[in-house]
């Protein structure tokens, strides 16, 4: 593990290890010179490959000829900012083990560990290698959509960002509520090569894997959204057994009118706007009439899934789902004026209905007068001739 440049006469060390340390001594004629190797090893558990929120832990060794120093160590993540390790506990100044705070997808690059002493004199750097499989999107996100629109759903792991040389699995799966049975829509696994298979599983619903998406990227795409498609979508990375998740919730908007149809003149119709899950805080649904006053605008409650307004007249209604200020998605309904002749049937069919309802309660008042007359005749009936019968009983006995 060593050579020596026969020019220059210096010594070449392969491989250096701690057992390396010690006092390395060149003698020529009646010169003699010597050097003290001192050798740091610096370790980093699970090989530098974590997932998110999993602590690492720097294992810092030495050795040397002369007493152990005791060292200032002083860390650098891979943004060149200070980080604060939790040294834990060592019975000798040979061995320095430190905790780090829980990882993110962003701490991945190359991390620096600066080693002081006084005495002796020391200042070096040791860089190492941190890796964090993750994605670029964030753990949770919210994404609206309309029915029957067009929607793309994508997660973003950063394994060729960050130079991930090991294979790994995933998979997304689908679930409406956060208690719901969860169905799997595709797995995928990627080789330590960076080339990535895809595999669809589920029929449950309609969804493409479309061909043209971005290299390592995991994307589905609902050609026409349905209001039962809502729901938590979740991609999953595992890698040695560690698992590590982000999901996107789809919240899904329509808009109805009861009664269904034309407006009659006179009446009054009721207009729909749902989501198919209840909103944050920081968002409402709202009714706005087109080329209407404030007057006519209906907003929805904190956490509200639908909104109502009534409706007397023909028009354009948009219902607009807002957040932090801000409309996400927007749906329009065209409340139409029905024709005259409409009216007409609808006011005839009213007074006809009420003609009838009038007609079956005076029926109905007659039968009953006419029953209970009936009733009363039987009774004064039957009481002439219990009168008769008693009245013939007495003759006979006379």
């Amino acid at each position: 593990r060593s050579e020596i440049n026969p020019n220059s006469k210096h010594l070449k060390l392969f491989d250096l290890r701690l057992s390396d340390a010690g006092i390395y001594t060149c003698e020529y004629d009646s010169h003699t010179v010597s050097i003290s190797l001192h050798v740091f090893e610096l370790t980093i558990s699970l090989d530098g490959h974590f997932l998110p929120n999993e602590v690492p832990e720097l294992t810092l060794m030495q050795n040397s000829s002369h007493h152990q120093p005791n060292l200032i160590i002083t860390l650098f993540n891979s943004k060149n900012n200070r980080v604060i390790p939790k040294l834990l506990q060592s019975k000798t100044p040979q061995k320095y083990i430190m905790k780090l705070k829980q990882l993110e997808a962003a701490d991945s690059g190359m991390w620096m560990c600066h080693v002081r002493s006084d005495s002796p004199l020391i200042n070096q750097n040791i860089s190492f290698d941190v890796k964090v499989l993750g994605f670029q999107n964030p753990d949770f996100e919210r994404k609206y959509a309309t029915v029957d629109s067009t929607v793309v759903l994508s997660w973003h792991p950063n394994f060729q960002k960050i130079k991930w040389k090991e294979g790994f699995t995933g998979q997304l799966n689908w679930k409406q509520q956060e208690s719901a049975i969860a169905h799997e829509l595709l797995d995928f696994n990627v080789t330590a090569g960076e080339k990535q298979h895809e595999t669809k599983k589920s029929s449950h619903f309609q969804f493409e894997i479309p061909g043209s998406k971005p290299k390592s990227t995991i994307e589905v795409k609902l050609p026409k959204v349905h209001f039962n498609h809502s729901g938590q979508y979740q991609c999953q990375l595992a890698y040695n057994r560690r698992y590590v998740q982000s999901k996107i919730e789809l919240v899904v908007m329509k808009v109805s009118a009861n009664p269904v149809g034309p407006l009659p003149r006179g009446a009054k119709m009721t207009l729909i706007c749902q989501v198919s899950s209840p909103l944050p805080s920081n968002a409402h649904l709202c009714w706005e009439r087109v080329n209407g006053t404030q007057m006519d605008n209906k907003k929805s409650k904190q956490h509200e899934v639908k909104v109502e307004v009534n409706v007397s007249a023909a028009g354009l209604w948009n219902c607009h789902l807002i957040e932090d200020n801000e409309r996400k998605i927007s749906l329009n309904y065209a409340v139409e004026e029905a024709p005259v002749w409409i009216s007409y049937v609808v006011i005839g069919a009213s007074i006809g209905g009420s003609v009838l309802v009038f007609g079956l309660a005076c029926l109905c008042i007659i039968s009953s007068i006419s029953w209970q007359r009936r009733r009363q005749r039987a009774k004064r009936m039957a009481r002439a001739r219990q009168y008769l019968l008693e009245n013939k009983t007495c003759q006979c006995q006379q």
